[in-house]
């Protein structure tokens, strides 16, 4: 009789998390970042149709990277979840936390009971009525769940990414400043290898803002020409 093959539940659970941060990696980053007039997204996306970025409810956003089919398949559950909880219960009920625990349930179920993990990480963010208010959460392809304050980049070279974020943001920056950081850093080039940096045109980004002043659903999503007025000329080449 053949012996069944053994692997470890440490060395099994070391390989799904390789297998995830390497097609996680492979994607483009995402920059979630708070600005004094809400939460902007941006990402480079040439693709008008594929959003990486998407309206979850009245308040609240999400992003992601990682495998289209798979975040695509979490943003609808995500759809589901918050209407059906504002439906039962009050629209105010339906909050980026209680969502992002769902994920985590969700997803963390998924890394240790199927064969292959998700190769996904998600960003849910929701806006409040001040700048202190605001949350912002990061969900691994593990369920690991954490509160990021003020900015999260995720996918490519997150740590990179994020360590340049960190040097230049700060909570009153206004739309235009966080914008043109983003899209600075997402261009970035890496010291290590020589490459230069790029210039993105506004053509090549999928931005979206929730913006706190509008009413009821504060998600908007920037067009080409918003984004064209809103970034310094220099970055737009």
């Amino acid at each position: 009789m053949t012996q069944p093959f053994y692997v470890s539940p440490e060395q099994l659970m070391k390989d799904r998390a390789d297998f995830a941060r390497k097609g996680i990696a492979r994607g483009r980053s995402v920059i979630v970042v708070g600005y004094r007039g809400g939460i902007a997204f941006v990402t480079e996306n040439t693709s008008r149709a594929l959003h990486k970025i998407s309206e979850i409810y009245d308040r609240i956003g999400f992003a992601a990277v990682g495998k289209y089919n798979e975040f695509e398949n979490l943003r609808v559950a995500g759809v589901r979840y918050a209407d059906l909880r504002g439906y039962s219960y009050d629209r105010v009920d339906v909050s980026a936390r209680g969502l992002a625990n769902a994920y985590a349930q969700t997803m963390g179920a998924v890394f240790t009971t199927e064969s292959k993990p998700l190769e996904v990480e998600l960003a849910v963010a929701e806006v409040a009525a001040s700048q202190a208010g605001d949350q912002i959460y990061r969900l691994g392809y593990d369920g690991s769940v954490a509160e990021e304050p003020g900015f999260v980049v995720m996918g490519g070279a997150a740590e990179r990414l994020g360590a340049l974020v960190r040097a230049e943001w700060t909570e009153d920056l206004s739309l235009a400043e966080v914008l043109g950081l983003a899209v600075r850093v997402l261009g970035a080039g890496e010291e290590e290898d020589g490459s230069a940096d790029r210039v993105l045109a506004p053509a090549s980004l999928e931005a979206a803002v929730l913006d706190r002043d509008r009413p009821r659903r504060a998600f908007q999503r920037l067009s080409v020409p918003a984004l064209t007025d809103l970034l310094p000329a220099a970055e737009q080449g």
